[in-house]
């Protein structure tokens, strides 16, 4: 069964503060998403294996700690998921970006899939599926499924902000994945929109409307 993991970090919980702050601009927002994806891939990578190498220091000779290969993927939900690719990037610079784009259907409220890139090797990845918003569910079951479908099997999903009946949601729909996230709202409102939230993610990251 997969975890849940709210983060309580001082300086995430900080960052997170200005990102929500109506009056954070676009560059700043971005910066503020940039930052915080960082941080939040510091504690998701925490149990990568290790192996122990010997490596010469200036001094001597010394056994010590390096990660033992386990390869990872990092998949943004388009197109907001992408403002928190470079964050993880800067402490995983060997990881693949794969792309997973949805949109809703007017008519069933429901995602549908328009675009999906993945690296080839995706069942030898650990794959963190990101998108700063987790607010139905829907976008997130839907994105798991498309790359579950070409083979992912060990995947994380990581957000800014959730809504309760998003969490459950995507709990109900894929136990295996673990959820991190690193502000758990109060609920969703009448237009889906997470209260108290940041508003739209993806608009406030682009500066569109």
């Amino acid at each position: 069964m997969g975890k849940v993991y709210v983060f309580d970090h001082p300086l995430i919980q900080h960052k997170l503060a200005y990102i929500r702050d109506i009056n954070t601009g676009t560059k700043e927002f971005r910066e503020l998403v940039d930052e915080v994806a960082s941080l939040m891939a510091f504690e998701i990578t925490r149990d990568m294996p290790l192996e122990e190498v010997e490596i010469q220091t200036p001094v001597s000779t010394a056994k010590v700690k390096m990660l033992s290969g386990k390869k990872v993927g990092i998949v943004p939900i388009l197109r907001a998921g992408i403002g928190m690719v470079d964050g993880i990037i800067k402490l995983i610079p060997a990881a693949k970006v794969g792309h997973v784009g949805l949109y809703r259907d007017p008519e069933t409220l429901k995602p549908v899939e328009y675009y999906a890139k993945m690296p080839s090797d995706l069942a030898e990845r650990e794959c963190i599926v990101v998108d700063p918003m987790l607010a139905t569910g829907g976008s997130a079951i839907e994105a798991i499924h498309s790359i579950k479908k070409r083979g992912a099997v060990n995947i994380k999903f990581m957000c800014l902000i959730a809504a309760p009946e998003g969490v459950e949601a995507l709990k109900e729909a894929h136990p295996d994945v673990d959820i991190y996230i690193a502000g758990l709202d109060e609920k969703l409102n009448e237009h889906g929109y997470i209260v108290p939230g940041l508003g739209d993610a993806g608009d406030r990251l682009f500066g569109t409307k």
